[in-house]
């Protein structure tokens, strides 16, 4: 699980985020930072779905917990948990396809179609990026019908965010003081539905950094496209005294918009 792990925070912070090595830096005490969760995006297809993403995972002992879904976003998730309580949560998404529009379907399917089966066997391919050829103008056309298609699109796969469990902090004690902190420091925070995404009602409240622009290699040339963010993370006490460990639909719908291009 470590070596799985790990090998997501490094391209993370090397391809997709790499913004994320100051706030840690800024964020870290005394003691490591820990991950609550990290969330995963792809293509509702049997090839490199939902199901596909999750088995390295489910093969260390994850096990799935609840199900989302995103009408407006036409997406749909799952998140899945450990034994180990310390062990990082992961939320993972998928775009349905039969949604979409039959040009954003088959120029989805024709990415896909490049890669062979045996790719998505190997663990090692979450953290390898993009294994199809695309070019500037195809991201265009996907992004402009769905921002998360265009984002997949782009950078294959990967996480594209990690997440501060801000419950261990002691210097901050509220996700808006994170918030405030980082912003002084010069970092966007995603605004969409609030700076602060849910409340102790619903046991869980988020924010997350506006994602980082960072260059991807297209077929015909370079372009600047958003990446991958940071989220903080506090969670609650349930009435029977157990910290909760799910996520909020209202939330994280407005999550998923910390790549949207400001």
């Amino acid at each position: 699980m470590e070596q799985l792990f790990t090998a997501l925070w490094q391209d993370y912070t090397q391809r997709l985020c790499p913004s994320a090595l100051n706030i840690r830096q800024l964020l870290t005490e005394d003691a490591p930072l820990r991950n609550d969760h990290i969330a995963l995006r792809t293509f509702a297809l049997p090839k490199c779905g939902l199901a596909r993403l999750a088995a390295p995972f489910i093969a260390v002992g994850y096990k799935p917990k609840g199900r989302y879904h995103f009408k407006a976003k036409k997406l749909y998730a799952e998140h899945f948990e450990h034994p180990d309580p310390a062990a990082p949560k992961v939320f993972i998404s998928e775009l349905q396809l039969g949604l979409c529009s039959t040009e954003l379907q088959t120029e989805v399917r024709q990415l896909v179609d490049q890669v062979d089966d045996d790719y998505f066997a190997n663990p090692a391919f979450l953290s390898q990026g993009k294994p199809w050829q695309l070019s500037r103008d195809i991201y265009q056309l996907l992004n402009a019908e769905s921002e998360y298609a265009g984002w997949v699109a782009a950078h294959g796969f990967g996480a594209n965010h990690f997440t501060v469990d801000i419950n261990q902090l002691e210097q901050f004690n509220e996700i808006s003081e994170v918030n405030h902190f980082l912003e002084s420091s010069g970092f966007d925070i995603n605004q969409a539905g609030g700076a602060v995404k849910g409340d102790p009602t619903v046991m869980l409240e988020q924010s997350a950094t506006m994602a980082d622009k960072v260059m991807v290699t297209f077929s015909d040339g370079e372009m600047l496209v958003s990446g991958g963010f940071y989220e903080f993370a506090k969670r609650y006490l349930q009435p029977d005294g157990e910290v909760y460990t799910g996520f909020v639909e209202a939330s994280a719908d407005k999550i998923f918009e910390s790549t949207y291009n400001s």
